[in-house]
């Protein structure tokens, strides 16, 4: 059975209106947006907690919602598990209780996830005898996330599902998302204001602004679009880069990744030679050259072509670059545009420093894009 949501929805309240469609598939995909974007309307309009104006929601070929069908199934026929920023667990019940709760609500859903599974992969045996007010915030959204997987979901919903927690407590549930991506295979709906969370997670994006869908497709083909404030406005704004892990280096303390044409030396990933990796490139951190540069002790550089110029509302420029097919960004000031007559069409190499790489194999991302 595809795992494919297809929305097109439309939902209005007060002055703001929601008018939203886009497609995910298996995967994580990512809602991405500044604060009163829409996107958790839009997670709550999937979820069924609230009812759209207009429009569908079709998940796996199954109508949860269809104006004009008149279909609208309560939120728990859906077959969804739904995580929130807070976990909001059961007080008056146990951690080993909470979690069965998620197998009660699979109304006769096929049991492929085992609770023995769940406690194990998210590190939840221990706990099993706590009520929440005995566990920390990194704790109680583990087992928010464990109950919500025992619903055997065909979708998760996770709503800004790290805020509000430090940075190891982020750091501990982004590792869990990603193992819960890769050991179980649920499709997830991922809804954050984090560029970080983002890079880390995402295999597809979709961004919002002020209710509508700007932007949605692969991550790499979104993030280096200069042309949607969302992202090239951000500080952090930058671009994924693709590759394959080609070997370890440890007598120089590096790891080599091979994408874009070339092999990008970046600090040591712990991530198998061969396997998937990505990289988060900051535009603040690329350099341009007009030639070859050496003597230098930065030991990424690309040869690139100039895409194209999106000046920025803080005076500088953003540079799209192209290296082989892969999208790179680069922040330069209007002074060094005119002294290197920069142009769409001219080829450039960009510089990058090894220690400003951030990356791991596709089971996680260092988050640079956090600072």
């Amino acid at each position: 059975m595809s795992a494919r949501l297809d929305v097109s929805v439309g939902w209005s309240a007060g002055a703001f209106t929601l008018a939203a469609a886009f497609t995910a598939g298996p995967g994580v995909t990512v809602l991405f947006g500044p604060s009163g974007a829409g996107k958790s309307t839009l997670l709550s309009l999937i979820a069924g907690a609230s009812k759209p104006h207009a429009g569908h929601i079709i998940l796996q070929g199954e109508a949860l919602f269809d104006a004009d069908r008149g279909v609208n199934l309560p939120p728990e026929a859906r077959g969804l598990g739904w995580v929130f920023q807070d976990a909001r667990l059961f007080p008056h019940l146990t951690v080993e209780e909470n979690l069965r709760f998620g197998l009660r609500r699979r109304r006769g859903r096929p049991a492929f996830i085992a609770p023995d599974d769940v406690a194990r992969a998210l590190g939840l045996e221990r706990l099993l005898a706590r009520r929440p007010r005995h566990l920390s915030g990194g704790e109680a959204q583990r087992v928010a996330l464990g109950r919500a997987l025992l619903s055997q979901p065909k979708l998760l919903l996770l709503d800004e599902a790290l805020a509000g927690l430090d940075a190891a407590r982020k750091a501990e549930i982004l590792r869990l998302i990603e193992r819960v991506r890769d050991q179980f295979a649920v499709p997830m709906l991922y809804v954050t204001h984090s560029l970080g969370e983002t890079v880390r997670l995402a295999d597809r994006l979709v961004v919002l602004q002020d209710g509508r869908v700007v932007a949605e497709g692969s991550l790499g083909a979104v993030l280096a679009r200069t042309d949607l404030p969302a992202l090239a406005e951000r500080a952090d704004v930058g671009a994924a880069v693709e590759g394959v892990v080609a070997r370890h280096d440890a007598a120089r303390g590096v790891t080599l990744v091979r994408g874009a044409g070339v092999e990008w030396v970046c600090p040591p990933l712990d991530a198998a030679v061969g396997s998937r990796a990505r990289l988060a490139v900051l535009a603040r951190d690329v350099i341009l050259a007009l030639a070859p540069p050496s003597g230098l002790s930065a030991r990424n550089i690309v040869k690139t072509r100039i895409d194209a110029f999106a000046p920025r509302g803080d005076g500088s420029v953003l540079v799209r670059l192209l290296a082989a097919d892969q999208p790179l960004l680069a922040l330069v000031t209007p002074d060094s545009v005119s002294a290197l007559d920069l142009r769409p069409g001219l080829e450039v190499w960009a510089v990058v420093k090894s220690v400003a790489l951030e990356g791991v194999g596709r089971q996680g991302l260092a988050s640079a894009f956090d600072g």
